[in-house]
């Protein structure tokens, strides 16, 4: 396998409601972080949540990106925000914006979603509204979708962000601290403070709120963990002023780190007995020995409770649900999504997954399921469809998708329309045959073809996901991409594509001399997840860049949509019952 499971072992837990507390119940508040888009509860906080709960403990879950956004669109937030403005916006203008954002509120949460027209003009007004926050904060740019949020300072800098988390003028996520966070904190006084750091584009937030909380309630233990820290684990203990802003970080999956930690503080135990853990003792920054992984079976349910469910920006919930750790291909050269674990792929029973679903939907009262698994395997593939027939759940639900030989049975779509499959992401990457072969995805054109076709046929809605520029990739490779696209876009809704990127951590970066790659590693971008390389053969970056651009000139213009929220664009195919949704599509 391309992904290198031996750095750990299976936590030996017990059962989960078997567990006892043996040590004094802590409170811990849980936070996820902006930025990302507000359409549903990010797994992390509710996972750790049950686990903690389970264990005794009290939790506060508080994701303050969507208290941040909800309150962003509100009189409160943008009367303080633009009070800092260009004179420009007077009380009156300001009130007119703030109707307008309250209404914009209204209408994603309400069955007015529906309506294409009032969805797309609410989303127009939220990029009103941050444009109007960014001049308040110039330079930075505060986007919706936030993914384009700028600060103006280098994420990949260590040196920067810690800039940026002293820039009063630049730095939002000051003012969402001291108006959202720090109440929370003066109510709840909890005895330690994790938070989830999933994205790159998250540490500016997160290193404020450390910082801040460093500051002003220095008795409270903070901890970070998250997909984005566990990639940084071999370069956090050298960044010495970063990590004076929290106390200690929990690398991989955290259940069992993260509950002996909670324990053990406050206590005399050693740190360098708890796994997957970075910590602080009186000769410097360590890392522990040990690892640890999670048994799924042993996992309770994630817990919601606590967040708001009422406040995401959709008009029905969404909820995710896991069902499998780890890849159960793991063979896909560009690939490094196997460094979030410590042990191979992992899955829970089917009657375990049904069981817990059914509990989610009665308990929070959902039709509407997202199963993020890094991809959905086949076999549980079915499995899963047959058996929500045969439980007769009625919901609707997304997952990601390899193309496999072993789907292209009539009887799997029959039985996934019927279950209520309506959205899938599809990683299709290439539509030449010798990239798939160099990449390691083991599928064929033909077989991409026909999952296409059948999958469409029976509801589905088919989100293909690619790049351009993998290592030995050229022109022409690229143009069968753009022509297997083109050929089969009756049965392609929507397309999400970028070029190639060398992460640390991927097969092509351990194996560069085969792959006929030359990188750099520049000292001074220490948290640099990819980095900059050259290529023998093929397009290079500045090539792929081209290519991408003549393909988003040129590519098929039913791609283009109006609502492009992918949680957005499941909800209408749910809604609808159909994936054909020609209002979706941009008007020209």
């Amino acid at each position: 396998m391309a992904i290198d499971y031996s750095k750990g072992q299976m936590a030996q837990s017990q059962k989960y409601s078997s567990f006892q507390l043996s040590v004094q119940p802590k409170k811990v508040m849980l936070i996820f972080p902006p930025d990302w888009y507000p359409s549903e509860p990010y797994l992390s906080l509710p996972t750790l949540s049950a686990f903690l709960r389970n264990a005794g403990h009290y939790v506060i879950q508080k994701d303050v990106n969507l208290e941040m956004y909800d309150w962003f669109f509100s009189g409160e937030g943008l009367n303080l925000i633009l009070a800092r403005a260009p004179s420009k916006y007077t009380h009156f203008r300001i009130t007119k914006l703030t109707e307008k954002a309250e209404s914009a509120k209204a209408i994603v949460r309400s069955q007015e979603f529906y309506n294409v027209d009032k969805l797309e003009w609410a989303m127009s007004v939220f990029r009103e509204v941050t444009e109007a926050i960014s001049l308040a904060y110039a330079p930075a740019r505060i986007c919706m979708p936030p993914m384009e949020t700028d600060l103006t300072y280098k994420l990949f800098m260590s040196s920067e962000i810690l800039e940026a988390v002293e820039d009063t003028q630049v730095n939002v996520y000051r003012e969402v601290f001291n108006h959202i966070l720090k109440p929370a904190i003066e109510i709840e006084n909890p005895d330690v403070i994790g938070i989830s750091i999933v994205l790159v584009q998250q540490l500016f937030s997160s290193m404020t709120f450390c910082a801040m909380i460093k500051e002003q309630f220095p008795g409270i233990h903070i901890t970070i963990g998250g997909n984005t820290v566990t990639r940084l684990r071999d370069v956090l203990p050298q960044t010495t002023s970063l990590f004076s802003l929290f106390d200690t970080v929990v690398m991989y999956e955290g259940e069992t780190a993260f509950l002996q930690l909670v324990d053990a503080i406050g206590t005399d135990r050693d740190f360098s007995s708890i796994p997957n853990l970075i910590y602080k003792d009186s000769t410097g920054i360590r890392t522990s020995t040990s690892t640890s992984a999670e048994d799924m079976s042993a996992l309770p349910p994630p817990d919601f409770d606590g967040l708001p469910l009422e406040k995401y920006f959709v008009p029905d919930r969404i909820l995710p649900y896991l069902s499998t750790r780890g890849c159960y291909w793991g063979k896909c050269k560009f690939c490094d999504h196997g460094e979030g674990y410590t042990a191979g792929y992992r899955a829970k029973k089917i009657d375990q997954i049904i069981e817990e679903i059914r509990h989610l939907r009665d308990k929070y009262q959902v039709a509407h399921f997202h199963f993020p698994d890094e991809s959905y395997p086949p076999a549980l593939f079915k499995k899963l469809t047959r058996m929500l027939i045969e439980a007769d759940l009625q919901i609707a639900w997304s997952t990601h998708l390899r193309f496999e030989e072993s789907l292209l049975d009539e009887k799997v779509w029959e039985d996934a329309e019927k279950s209520g499959c309506k959205f899938l992401h599809m990683g299709f990457e290439s539509g030449s045959e010798r990239v798939l072969k160099l990449m390691g995805k083991s599928t064929t054109t033909d077989v991409i073809q026909r999952s296409l076709k059948a999958s469409s046929r029976h509801g589905v809605w088919n989100h293909v996901m690619g790049f351009f520029g993998f290592p030995g990739e050229t022109c022409e490779d690229a143009r069968y991409s753009m022509q297997f696209l083109e050929n089969n876009k009756e049965h392609v809704h929507s397309i999400g594509f970028g070029t190639f990127d060398l992460s640390k951590y991927s097969p092509v970066l351990k194996n560069a001399e085969r792959f006929g790659v030359t990188y750099n590693k520049n000292t001074e971008w220490d948290l640099a997840l990819d980095y900059y390389f050259t290529v023998k053969e093929g397009l290079g970056i500045e090539d792929a860049e081209r290519v991408l651009g003549e393909f988003e000139r040129n590519h098929y213009k039913g791609w283009d949509l109006r609502v492009y929220i992918r949680e957005y664009v499941f909800l209408y195919v749910a809604h609808y019952g159909t994936n054909k949704l020609p209002f979706l599509q941009l008007r020209v």
